[in-house]
C-alpha cells in the first residue's frame, strides 16, 4: 500500500503515531503471552534458576553462569574461541561449531555454540552430555519443564489421607520443602520453584475420600506443582523440619466416628517410651514396595574405598531395584533418592504411611562375599500392647513370618544366579518398627574388587534376583487392591 500525497503533514504525523502505538501494543501482547523461560538447577551445592534465551529456534543458557555456584570457574574469549576452566577441567568451544573439546576429548553439541558479548551460550539439550564430563557425575534434564538435576538430589514424596479424618491430606517429603500455596475454587496448588521435587510413580494420585478425591503432579517452566482437588477450602500447615505438609479444612471438622489409628508413630523423645500408635487389626492395602537406601547426608555409612562411600552405593542399588520391580509391574518408591539425612524413625514412619506390602533396606559392605539378607531380631517385649494398639519397638512382630518368607524367596533367586547368599537375623533398625514384610539386603562384591559394586552388570544381577524373589511371593503377602 502507498501513502496518499494529498494529506497534510499533521495527518501523516497522526497516522505515524497511531501506527507506533499499535506496534507497541502488539509487542506488549506478545511479551505477555510469552513469559520468560527459566532453567531450574538442583545440586548438593545450591539450587538456583537461570534465564533461557532462544536462538535459532532453540533454548540456550550461559555455561559460565550455570557453573559458577558449583565450583571455581573462569572463561576467556580469543576471537572465535572461548575457553572455560572449571576446577581442573578445561573446555574449548568455537563459535558456530557443534563440537566442543573437554579435556582434549570431543563432545558433540546438538546445535551450534554461540558467543555474545563474551558470554558463552550452549544449547540446553547439550547439558546432559557436556556437564558429566565437566562435573564428573550424572546429570538429568527434564527437557519439557526446563529442570536440571545434578547428582542424586531428587526429593520424593508420599501422601495419604489421615486414617482418622478423611478431610486431612498428609504429604511426607524426603527433604525439607517450602512451596508457595495458592487456592482457587475446588483446588489447592503447591508450587515448588526451589526444591527438586520429582514425580511419583503415577502423576495422578487418587484417595478414598469424597472430600479430597485426588492430587495431580505436573512440571512446567522450571517448577513442579501438586494440584489437590477438594470439595471444601483447605489450609496448609508445615512441620518444624519442613518435611511434612498437612492440608486440612480452615474450620475444625468433627472427627469421623469409628476410625482407628493404623500406623505407628515414632517416639517423640529418644529416652521416653514411644506412644502406642499402630492398630493390630489387618488393613487392606494396595501393593507397593518401599526401597530404602541406607545412610545419607552426614551419615556416610561404611567407607568402602578411599573414593567410595556406602551412602552413594546404596542409592545406586536402590534405583536399580526400583527399575527391576517396576519392570515386573510392581509400583515402587525409593525412600531416599537424594543425599538426605533421614533418621531411622523417619524411615519407618514414612514407610508405614505408604501402606506398602514390603519394605527393603539396602546396605553395602566391603567384607564378605555376595549378599546377606536380614530379618528383624525383635527385642524382648519391654512395652505392653494395649488393646488395638502396638508398641513401636515390636511393630514388626505380626509381619515377621511374611518377612521370613520374602527372604527365603529372594535367597532362592540369588542362588539361581550363582550369587553367594546368607540369611540372618539382626537387631537392625528400622526393621523392627515396620508393620509390613521387611528385610535388609547387604551387598558385598563377589571378589575383593570394590569397583564391582559400581558395575551396572553386578547391580542388575543382584537386584534382578531380589525383584524376582519379591514378585514370586506377591500373592502370598496378602495385599488388597
Amino acid at each position: 500500500m502507498r501513502w496518499s500525497r494529498g494529506g497534510s503533514s499533521a495527518q501523516t504525523l497522526g497516522i505515524a503515531i497511531a501506527s507506533g502505538i499499535l506496534l507497541t501494543l502488539a509487542a506488549l501482547l506478545v511479551f505477555a503471552a510469552s513469559p520468560e523461560k527459566h532453567l531450574s538447577i538442583y545440586s548438593t551445592a545450591a539450587n538456583y534458576s537461570l534465564p533461557l534465551v532462544q536462538r535459532q529456534g532453540h533454548d540456550y543458557v550461559g555455561l559460565l553462569e550455570l557453573l559458577e555456584p558449583l565450583g571455581t570457574v573462569s572463561a576467556k574469549s580469543d576471537g572465535q574461541r572461548w575457553r572455560l576452566h572449571y576446577n581442573n577441567v578445561l573446555g574449548e568451544f568455537t563459535v558456530g561449531e557443534s563440537r566442543a573439546h573437554i579435556q582434549g576429548r570431543d563432545a558433540d553439541l546438538p546445535d551450534k555454540f554461540l558467543l555474545e558479548n563474551g558470554r558463552g551460550l550452549v544449547p540446553v539439550a547439550s547439558l546432559t552430555s557436556l556437564l558429566p564430563r565437566i562435573l564428573g557425575g550424572p546429570v538429568t534434564l527434564h527437557a519439557e519443564s526446563d529442570r536440571l538435576f545434578i547428582g542424586s538430589v531428587g526429593t520424593h514424596f508420599t501422601t495419604s489421607i489421615a486414617p482418622d479424618d478423611p478431610s486431612r491430606l498428609i504429604f511426607h517429603f524426603t527433604a525439607p520443602v517450602n512451596p508457595s500455596v495458592a487456592t482457587e475454587h475446588g483446588k489447592l496448588r503447591m508450587t515448588f520453584s526451589r526444591e527438586p521435587v520429582i514425580a511419583p510413580a503415577s502423576p495422578t494420585l487418587t484417595f478414598d475420600s469424597k472430600i479430597i478425591p485426588e492430587a495431580i503432579y505436573s512440571e512446567n517452566n522450571g517448577a513442579a506443582e501438586i494440584a489437590v482437588t477438594t470439595n471444601i477450602p483447605l489450609m496448609a500447615s508445615f512441620s518444624p523440619d519442613g518435611r511434612t505438609i498437612t492440608l486440612a479444612p480452615s474450620k475444625a471438622q468433627a472427627e469421623a466416628p469409628g476410625n482407628n489409628a493404623t500406623t505407628p508413630a515414632p517416639p517423640q523423645k529418644p529416652n521416653a517410651p514411644p506412644p502406642a500408635m499402630a492398630s493390630a487389626a489387618p488393613v487392606p492395602r494396595r501393593y507397593f514396595a518401599v526401597v530404602d537406601a541406607s545412610h545419607g547426608g552426614n551419615d556416610i555409612g561404611e567407607t568402602l574405598s578411599p573414593t567410595l562411600a556406602e551412602k552413594d552405593i546404596t542409592v545406586a542399588f536402590a534405583r536399580r531395584l526400583r527399575q527391576e520391580l517396576e519392570n515386573r509391574g510392581i509400583p515402587t518408591l525409593v525412600l531416599r533418592d537424594s543425599d538426605a539425612n533421614l533418621s531411622l524413625d523417619e524411615r519407618a514412619f514414612t514407610a508405614n504411611n505408604t501402606r506398602a506390602a514390603v519394605y527393603v533396606a539396602i546396605h553395602a559392605a566391603s567384607s564378605g562375599h555376595g549378599v546377606r539378607l536380614y530379618t528383624a531380631l525383635l527385642p524382648y517385649a519391654d512395652e505392653e500392647d494395649l488393646g488395638p494398639f502396638r508398641s513401636w519397638s515390636t511393630a514388626q512382630q505380626s509381619s515377621l513370618a511374611a518377612s521370613q518368607a520374602a527372604v527365603a524367596s529372594v535367597a532362592t533367586e540369588l542362588k539361581k544366579q550363582q550369587v553367594a547368599v546368607r540369611t540372618l537375623t539382626a537387631p537392625l533398625r528400622p526393621l523392627n518398627n515396620v508393620v509390613m514384610a521387611a528385610f535388609a539386603v547387604e551387598i558385598a562384591p563377589s571378589a575383593l574388587d570394590m569397583s564391582q559394586l559400581t558395575s551396572p552388570n553386578y547391580q542388575q544381577l543382584t537386584m534382578s534376583a531380589v525383584a524376582n524373589g519379591i514378585a514370586d511371593i506377591r500373592a502370598q503377602l496378602g495385599v488388597g487392591p
